[in-house]
């Protein structure tokens, strides 16, 4: 009795072992460079620390800023009583109809026309993600299932890419010389790329550098693209974030569907209405005709249905609350040019307290010129880790901060933790 059980239990063991190693080559992962980023400084115990790693606005006491405008809508949507029955796979066509009308202009001819495939997606992520299986199934360009990207660009557009099924392959955009945008090597490097590729560009507030195309060297990436027959995908995740004006922030993408270019775009309303955890977006592609509009738009619900089925309710319905009632609207844009305002006022504040407080020999006119939340300071790796350790500074290793995250209690303070490392 005693040896089969003993049997049993090994038995058993043998089982369970056999079940957790089921997960044994499993690897250890690295961690991410943002959240990483912010366990540091959670951990860090001086009262003067600074996290200007997180991509998320911040008022000028560092606190989460919900906007007016949106628990004004938020009120009317919760406050009348609305069941919570699925929605269809692509979304909410009301809040689809206003958040394309916001991107193309509402005078848009591809809209007029019903040329144009609109989608919700989960935030800007989910459009991309949307717009890269899309490309992997059906792109039959000359390029090939490849995506050309900037260097640098966001982070997570490459796995998202990659991940879609698509090779990912890059171009020059940054001049680290200059803290600046290499437009001459930008051109060349799409000059060599071959006809009919996919290239994605940051319509607005390039992240992570800050530093944009001005308008008339987006009217001649326009005429290259058209030129090469590039299939333009926008990602415009900061429309009015960047100067306050959500027309002037969605030239570069009117622009090219004025001049005739089919393009892709993915949009978020996570920045500029602050509805990060709501994970609100679009993915649009604008067809040749309403037939093919048609035939785009099936294939984008077939592969959404497995994907995630259909996308949530709540954080459209506040996005139709705020652009559907002309008072609420009015004032929701005051707030993104405020929102807008504040960093560029951190930004000038923080080049003359390096300039003139301290003296700094440096050129740091970039500072300024850079647009949007981030901005691409020119520290080394090395003096990033300096400013970590010397003054609880928190940014990741390639020396781009978070404007949002200075205020005007610590402008001062880090301009003279960035001047102590790079003098």
């Amino acid at each position: 009795m005693f040896r089969a059980t003993s049997k049993s239990v090994f038995r058993s063991a043998l089982q369970r072992r056999a079940l957790i190693n089921s997960w044994a080559n499993v690897p250890q992962g690295p961690p991410d460079p943002i959240l990483g980023v912010t366990e540091a400084f959670k951990a860090d115990t001086n009262p003067k620390k600074m996290n200007l790693g997180v991509g998320a606005y911040r008022d000028d006491n560092n606190k989460p800023f919900v906007l007016p405008s949106v628990i004004e809508a938020e009120t009317r949507v919760f406050n009348n009583f609305h069941d919570k029955e699925y929605l269809g796979i692509t979304g909410d066509p009301e809040y689809n109809r206003l958040a394309a009308e916001l991107a193309y202009g509402a005078d848009s001819r591809p809209l007029k026309e019903g040329r144009v495939s609109v989608s919700q997606s989960i935030s800007g992520t989910g459009a991309l993600r949307i717009g890269g299986v899309f490309l992997s199934r059906f792109f039959e360009g000359k390029g090939g299932k490849k995506i050309y990207l900037p260097t640098p660009t966001w982070g997570n557009h490459i796995p998202i890419f990659k991940d879609s099924g698509l090779e990912v392959v890059q171009y020059k955009y940054f001049d680290k010389n200059t803290n600046g945008l290499d437009f001459a090597g930008m051109v060349a490097d799409l000059e060599k790329i071959p006809d009919e590729s996919v290239v994605l560009f940051h319509a607005c507030a390039h992240n992570p550098t800050g530093v944009d195309p001005t308008r008339e060297q987006w009217i001649e990436l326009s005429k290259l693209a058209k030129a090469k027959k590039f299939t333009p995908f926008f990602d415009m995740a900061y429309q009015g974030f960047a100067s306050g004006d959500c027309d002037a922030d969605a030239f570069a993408v009117r622009h090219f569907v004025e001049q005739g270019h089919n393009i892709l775009l993915a949009q978020s309303f996570s920045k500029n209405m602050g509805l990060y955890g709501e994970r609100v977006g679009l993915f649009s592609v604008v067809n040749e005709t309403a037939e093919q509009q048609k035939r785009t738009d099936s294939q984008i619900k077939i592969l959404i249905r497995p994907m995630y089925s259909n996308p949530p309710l709540s954080g459209p319905r506040i996005v139709k609350g705020v652009l559907s009632d002309p008072k609420t609207a009015t004032q929701w844009k005051s707030e993104v040019k405020l929102m807008a305002d504040r960093i560029i006022s951190m930004r000038t504040q923080l080049r003359h307290h390096l300039e003139n407080t301290y003296g700094s020999k440096k050129s740091w006119e970039h500072v300024t010129s850079q647009i949007g939340m981030f901005c691409y300071t020119g520290m080394t790796p090395d003096q990033v880790e300096r400013i970590k350790k010397e003054f609880s500074v928190y940014l990741t290793k390639d020396g781009r901060i978070s404007i949002a995250g200075i205020t005007s209690g610590n402008v001062e303070y880090l301009a003279k933790a960035i001047h102590e490392v790079t003098k």
